[in-house]
């Protein structure tokens, strides 16, 4: 559907809506398993208790065959048509972590890596080191590696390996290649131009002599020994959801990369404690406040790109003992779903549909008595593209009109 003809039959109400987001929920049946998936594998009472009042689908978070970033993946859950509304990795990453891009700033995602004595990345995560740690390093960055010519390299940690990198100086492009390797085995690759020009060339030059620097200055260090730097771009505009929806939103997010995202559609950003519970909590504070709530969990996208079946298990139980909190706020429209499928066996994002519950008054339930992959597969709204999930949200929050006479 159009964005303007949606946006065009949108009407006020007091309903509210709740996105709850498992990142990377879809998986695959595991043979070693009974061949189930963690979803249908865990045991989630709560869910249970919803599933037969609910809708059930899958829905595709580009389009089939197509394996999502988490950016797009969210950009679809929010109603943006992921392939029309691209941001780069790096500007929801800055964004997420509370940094202001100034015009001509040029953003990248990174992360601390492990390098042996050749100079091979033998781990893009470095051992997931603790929050603490990259804190630490990153301060060191900060003293050591924070001018290069006449661009300052301004730098704020993240979650545990993860930080962030804000190149601020004249003359900057963001179409530049990664130095990351993207997989264990490989020396890092010197970024480059990938449109010919001189702003591109300088932020290119820029990142090699830090990535140089930033492996000089923590060749001590163990296991964070270098640094990665990814998806460098500069800030777009697009309208958000008071503008779009006639909604205020909020979202409730512990990682940088999905207020990021949030914040872009316009979303206030709030950061919970670790648990689902703590995400929870935070929704009953703001419950008056707020008409759209989003709120996310990384857990089980970790978990599958750790291949750790019981650790996906385990993330999705917990989440169901503490769903009742959410839903003693009686939402009008509760939606639970992935971003994207990360599915043990693949240990990484796939193309796969993710399976997604509407639960409200009017959402014609399936009957089903289970929400997972399998039982999804043969609901109502099994198909339906990811850009398109907020007007069935909308529609049973009663806030569309009718098209037409």
């Amino acid at each position: 559907m159009p964005a303007s003809v949606l946006e065009s039959l949108v009407i006020s109400n007091t309903t509210k809506i709740v996105l709850l987001v498992l990142d990377g929920l879809g998986d695959l049946p595991n043979a070693e398993r009974a061949w189930q998936t963690p979803l249908e594998a865990a045991r989630t009472p709560n869910l249970d208790a919803i599933a037969p009042l609910s809708a059930l689908g899958r829905v595709l978070p580009v389009g089939p065959g197509i394996t999502p970033g988490s950016g797009p993946g969210h950009l679809g859950l929010f109603g943006y048509d992921p392939v029309e509304t691209t941001v780069g990795r790096g500007v929801l990453e800055a964004l997420g972590a509370g940094m202001e891009l100034k015009p001509g700033d040029v953003a990248a995602r990174a992360n601390f890596c492990t390098l042996d004595s050749a100079g091979i990345v033998t781990d893009r995560r470095a051992g997931r080191i603790p929050s603490e740690t990259c804190a630490k390093l990153v301060a060191l960055l900060k003293e050591k590696a924070a001018r290069f010519e006449d661009v300052d390299i301004i730098l704020e940690p993240g979650k545990g390996h993860r930080f962030v990198a804000v190149l601020r100086g004249p003359g900057l492009g963001g179409e530049v290649s990664d130095a990351d390797p993207h997989k264990e085995g490989k020396a890092i690759p010197a970024a480059h131009a990938m449109v010919s020009g001189a702003a591109n060339e300088k932020t290119a030059r820029i990142i090699n002599a830090f990535m140089q620097r930033a492996a000089e200055v923590l060749a001590n260090e163990h296991p964070a020994n270098a640094a990665l730097a990814r998806g460098f771009s500069a800030r777009p505009h697009f309208p958000g959801y008071r503008e779009r929806f006639q909604l205020r939103a909020a979202a409730i997010a512990a990682y940088p990369m999905y207020r990021g995202v949030a914040q872009l559609a316009g979303m206030d950003l709030f950061v919970p404690g670790d648990s689902p519970a703590d995400a929870f909590a935070v929704a009953k504070q703001k419950w008056n406040d707020y008409d759209f709530f989003f709120v996310h969990v990384k857990g089980t996208d970790m978990a599958g790109e750790d291949g750790d079946f019981e650790g996906k298990k385990s993330v999705i139980e917990t989440v169901d003992a503490a769903l009742p909190q959410l839903l003693a706020l009686n939402p009008d429209v509760l939606c639970i779903t992935g971003d994207h499928s990360t599915p043990t066996p693949v240990k990484g994002h796939s193309w796969h549909p993710v399976p997604a519950l509407i639960h409200g008054k009017w959402c014609f339930a399936d009957g089903s008595p289970r929400f997972h992959e399998k039982a999804c597969r043969t609901g109502s709204f099994s198909g339906l593209a990811s850009k398109d999930l907020m007007a069935v949200l909308l529609a049973n929050a009663g806030r569309l009109d009718k098209y037409g006479a």
